[in-house]
């Protein structure tokens, strides 16, 4: 990145020290300037980015230096099939999951996409049938819980969706999930289920990850102790969402019910792909299909809008100015919506494991910083655990705030939805104001001037901690499926902008070896 020509230009402005608050103060316009709103169907997203320690030159500063990494250049070839993965040789082609345009992709010389819309008409039929009870257990019963059994993106992206989303549950069945090798996050999940009325979806691309394989055969066994079922039995109540039909077969499970995907999905981007297929049990395929039209708007957005009303990339390189230009080493992801409890958890595979890397594009050492430690919890529960160090702490930490405009449970008349935005808000303007000394000894006033003294240091704060305000309309699939995308692609913009490879996670398998050995 250093090569870039706007680098060192960027470098000297990190020299300057710069208030947010007086940026504010000093442009009524700063708001309209800095805030992009994205129609997502019937619902609007907007991304408020004005109390960022950013100025008008340092901003478009760093969307040139997005283009002197060709960071338009190479998004147009991942969404036209073109082998970005370069490490693995091989396209990187979620955007196809969800591509409800259905405009040709090419692999290859062949266009993805009628095999894309197979494998999900297939899903559809398949979880169609489980909600209406028309697919049942080997006793005739119809299946009650689904339990997942995968890890990574196998298991992340469904619980997260399947969090966010439960309001559109509707009829569908309980939704449970298994990843750790620990026996205790198995035994506990099935100890209260009926193996007559549960199905185990398997997900496993190679069908010989460990973790998951070994806990598959547990949930076999489990299957046949507390039930009568027989070996052929196995084929209603397990299938596979993998490409290795042999080893699918020999588990027991009829390949008609393996669920397809394809080596340029990669597992932090699959939720999309047949990986999705508890969430499509869960929340309907009807509401399945929005979740991927969410996606689909803002692959569009990030394909269609100039770089300065871009969200994805706006977000992407006021990460890398407070990453690579100003120290930071974190970035905080702070839902004021409980739907969205794992949310930040997600995008800690997301992210950590797309640019988490110390090697470039062209086969050398990285000579800057590379992605950030990302984590998380949701408002106001955060408020009262770590975010005294984001005010007063050492460490600057750039932190997303993400809020829904209107509450799918507005008890109380609305109150608790009322005092959660007033918590949103208040927390980002004190980020932004901090206070001063004078206003801290105002706050002690009745206190004698020696106590006024003594203490106004300690509850002074600096002020100017960045944020951005992500607000919509209301947590739907659509705006689920846009908010996801949207952090993909600002991945995405970050590993182009350093030179690393986005797309493998060599990193994990060091671990994986030696645990087998």
């Amino acid at each position: 990145m250093e090569h870039l020509p706007t680098y060192n230009q960027l470098k000297a402005a990190a020299a300057d020290e710069i208030r947010i608050k007086d940026l504010i103060n000093n442009d009524p316009n700063r708001f309209s300037k800095y805030s992009t709103e994205v129609p997502i169907g019937d619902l609007k997203l907007l991304v408020d980015y004005s109390k960022n320690i950013v100025t008008d030159e340092i901003f478009e500063k760093l969307l040139v230096l997005a283009k002197e990494a060709n960071v338009e250049d190479m998004r147009n070839k991942m969404f036209s099939g073109e082998q970005i993965n370069i490490t693995e040789k091989r396209s990187v082609l979620h955007i196809a999951l969800r591509n409800r345009s259905n405009t040709p992709i090419f692999v290859d010389g062949k266009d993805v996409m009628p095999d894309v819309n197979e494998v999900l008409e297939k899903m559809k039929v398949f979880a169609d049938n489980l909600r209406n009870g028309t697919w049942k257990g080997y006793s005739g019963k119809a299946i009650t819980d689904v339990v997942n059994i995968g890890i990574g993106g196998s298991d992340l992206g469904p619980v997260m969706v399947t969090e966010a989303l439960s309001h559109y549950r509707g009829n569908g069945p309980n939704v449970h999930f298994v990843s750790n090798i620990d026996g205790t996050h198995l035994a506990t999940t099935v100890e209260k289920l009926n193996p007559e009325t549960t199905l185990f979806v398997i997900a496993s691309k190679t069908f010989t990850t460990l973790e998951t394989i070994t806990n598959a055969n547990s949930a076999k066994a489990w299957f046949f102790e507390k039930s009568s079922a027989t070996l052929k039995d196995v084929a209603k109540h397990f299938i596979a969402l993998s490409t290795n039909s042999a080893e699918v077969a020999k588990f027991g499970i009829d390949t008609q019910n393996m669920f397809q995907f394809w080596d340029w999905v990669g597992g932090r981007y699959s939720l999309w792909s047949a990986i999705g297929m508890s969430i499509m049990c869960y929340i309907g395929s009807d509401n399945f299909f929005k979740l991927l039209e969410g996606a689909h708007i803002m692959d569009r957005h990030f394909q269609e809008a100039p770089l300065s009303k871009n969200l994805p990339v706006i977000l992407a390189v006021l990460g890398v100015w407070y990453n690579n230009f100003l120290g930071a080493q974190t970035h905080a992801i702070l839902p004021y919506d409980q739907y969205l409890h794992r949310f930040a958890a997600y995008f800690q595979q997301g992210d950590m494991e797309s640019n988490g890397k110390r090697v470039t594009r062209d086969g050398k050492h990285v000579t800057c910083s590379t992605g950030p430690i990302v984590w998380g919890e949701p408002g106001t529960n955060g408020q009262h655990a770590f975010y005294q160090l984001i005010h007063q702490g050492t460490k600057l930490i750039p932190c997303d705030f993400l809020l829904p405009v209107q509450s799918h449970n507005p008890i109380a008349d609305g109150l608790h939805h009322e005092i959660l935005t007033a918590n949103f808000l208040a927390q980002t303007k004190a980020l932004m104001m901090g206070r001063s000394k004078e206003e801290a000894r105002a706050l002690l006033s009745k206190l004698p001037p020696a106590e006024q003294e003594r203490l106004s240091i300690y509850t002074e704060f600096p002020g100017s901690r960045p944020t951005n305000s992500i607000l919509f309309t209301k947590l739907t699939p659509e705006m689920l499926g846009a908010l996801v995308a949207m952090y993909e692609h600002k991945i995405f913009c970050q590993g182009i902008i350093w030179n690393i490879c986005s797309y493998d996670q060599f990193g994990v398998e060091l671990g994986k070896k030696l645990a087998v050995q």
